[in-house]
């Protein structure tokens, strides 16, 4: 039993015994910094139960909690707000099973209903960009915090390789390749179809504009332009299982999926499952048809199926062309409720999507709940805002996106320039200062992206992102490294439990007290499908701890006694920074 709740049956007993009726609930909060107390009880709520001044509601319950309760020692009272000031034996008895605890705050994960989280998802006619990156680690982080909490998690995405894009790439290669692979270019796969996406934009602009000379409007000059033509003819023999044309596709799909593997790995993200939307476009066609039999979808007169939503406040939705042909949401309905086939201890899932598509999986999780399916109500959309930068929007087709592999290498080289001005890696080896700088210009991107609320935008600023100072990656992995500085040169075993002869400093009690919030983040983050609040707890904790560190003499204390507890206290601050972080998927140096 956690202290709260000790604390909440004392006070409602105290609600009998004092004034013979119960309370049904009691309300705790952080206690202010400007008044003394470690937790506070909030009395106004209570003044529903009992009509008496809040005042001497508070003095009433205070001095009963201090009879009561060993852990209470004192109390005061600020209006409607009963503070209590805990013992410095429940902080150090606290203390002794964090330290024991390499894993404190992380729940063994449960091996019953499992959670799936999708994200990545990308297009197969080019190399991963900075949208991706904030997808990929958005996705990969909630999955590390669900599993954190207690949840069986298993990390998946659906690749979309097929439709008119790779097809405008393939024709491009075939028209301007000369049969050029990756190995013969040097280039990852990735990029090499990347380019020819681009290319394909190229040539398709400067013939609407050779057509629009010889009289063409602009409409008719972009359905006619060759190039155009070309890749819909080639989707059409795509779709018809030509072999030459599946082939290819094959070639250079493959290439792409290797170049995805690399920045995968580069980024630190990984899967326990792929799903292919050539595998499963046509999937939900039938339930399709079983809806229409149950009546959840109409037929119109031109044969197509359509979901009229109009009485739940949305609108009419496609599901099936007049042709008979699938859209993206008979792809989606049929992709859910394949991956509960596949994964059968799956609960809920999680989809990692822009908020562009909003609407869309509003529209989704509506029809599936109307198709019968229960589990419908746990399926979540988690949306996130698009990742600006100072030079404006990113646009594939042209060509000005930020590609990720490039961006995870101009991130170690800010890293490697602001750290040599700095002198932070003097007497590395080249090769540490190299693995180093990875480490830093890495964490520097992630920590930067996932401190913001996944709904907000980002304005990007790599330079900003890779300081050493406030509210960044770099700043929270220096004090990391400070700390294993400061256990290597420790001159006690910090191995063992430890007991104090001495009051606990307030420097020490406030870091105690951060140190306690850990669990209680992990569970909030896991329920909001939110790392930014894991990133921003982190960078609380190290605040706290340079407070400490900067009032409070950890080596140079007056006992042995002394310097073992700050020691051991610095080193459970270091294993819940480095947890902290590995759920945000960063690594932390053991020296900067």
């Amino acid at each position: 039993m956690t202290l709260q709740e000790s604390l909440s049956q004392h006070i409602k007993q105290a609600f009998v015994t004092l004034y013979n009726t119960s309370l049904e609930t009691v309300e705790f909060q952080a206690t202010r910094k400007d008044f003394e107390g470690d937790m506070t009880v909030v009395t106004f709520s209570m003044l529903r139960t009992i009509k008496m001044n809040p005042a001497e509601l508070g003095e009433n319950l205070g001095t009963y909690l201090c009879e009561h309760v060993d852990e209470v020692v004192r109390y005061n009272v600020v209006k409607g707000f009963l503070n209590l000031v805990l013992s410095d034996a429940y902080f150090m008895s606290f203390f002794q099973t964090v330290h024991a605890n390499p894993t404190f705050g992380f729940v063994t994960p449960s091996t019953d209903q499992a959670m799936m989280v999708e994200y990545s998802s990308p297009n197969t006619n080019k190399p991963l960009h900075l949208g991706h990156v904030r997808n990929n680690l958005l996705g990969y982080s909630v999955a590390e915090i669900l599993k954190a909490s207690g949840k069986k998690v298993y990390k998946t995405q659906i690749i979309n390789d097929r439709g008119i894009h790779i097809c405008k790439s393939m024709v491009a290669w075939q028209r301007y390749g000369n049969n050029e692979t990756p190995e013969s270019t040097g280039l990852k796969g990735d990029k090499l179809v990347g380019n020819y996406y681009v290319k394909f934009d190229q040539v398709y602009k400067e013939e609407i504009k050779d057509l629009e000379v010889k009289g063409l409007s602009v409409d008719d000059a972009k359905a006619q332009a060759p190039i155009l033509l070309e890749a819909k003819e080639m989707l059409l023999k795509w779709e018809a299982g030509d072999t030459a044309v599946v082939s290819l596709w094959e070639q250079m799909n493959a290439w792409v999926y290797a170049g995805f593997e690399v920045t995968y790995k580069s980024l630190g993200v990984n899967f326990d499952s792929y799903y292919y939307e050539s595998q499963t476009y046509l999937l939900g066609k039938s339930f399709i048809k079983g809806g229409l039999q149950n009546g959840v979808f109409i037929k119109k007169e031109d044969g197509s199926v359509w979901c009229d939503l109009t009485p739940d406040g949305l609108d009419e939705k496609i599901v099936l062309r007049a042709d008979g042909t699938a859209v993206y949401m008979t792809q989606d309905i049929g992709t859910a409720i394949q991956r509960l086939k596949d994964f059968p201890d799956v609960g809920g899932m999680v989809y990692t999507v822009g908020n562009e598509q909003d609407y869309h999986f509003k529209v989704l999780f509506l029809i599936l709940k109307k198709l019968g399916f229960d589990w419908a109500k746990n399926l979540t959309h988690l949306s996130y805002g698009m990742v600006d930068l100072p030079s404006g929007k990113m646009k594939s087709r042209e060509g000005t996106v930020v590609d990720a592999d490039d961006l995870i290498v101009e991130m170690a080289s800010t890293a490697k320039d602001i750290s040599q001005e700095l002198g932070k890696l003097e007497g590395y080896s080249d090769s540490e200062k190299a693995e180093t700088y990875g480490t830093i210009g890495l964490g520097a991107l992630k920590y930067f992206i996932l401190k913001v609320d996944p709904k907000k935008r980002i304005l990007f600023d790599p330079q900003a992102s890779v300081d050493f100072q406030g509210n960044t990656g770099p700043f929270i992995q220096y004090t990391y490294a400070r700390i294993q500085a400061i256990l290597r040169k420790s001159p006690v075993e910090t191995e063992g439990a430890t007991s104090l002869e001495y009051a606990l400093h307030d420097k020490e009690k406030s870091l105690l007290k951060q140190l306690q919030l850990f669990p209680e983040v992990i569970q909030q983050a896991a329920a909001n499908y939110s790392p930014a609040l894991v990133a921003n707890y982190a960078y609380d904790l190290v605040k706290e701890f340079n407070s400490f560190y900067q009032n409070v003499s950890i080596l140079g204390a007056e006992s042995t006694a002394e310097i073992r507890f700050r020691v051991q206290l610095s080193q459970a601050v270091a294993t819940t920074i480095k947890n902290a972080f590995s759920l945000l998927g960063i690594q932390v140096p053991e020296r900067m």
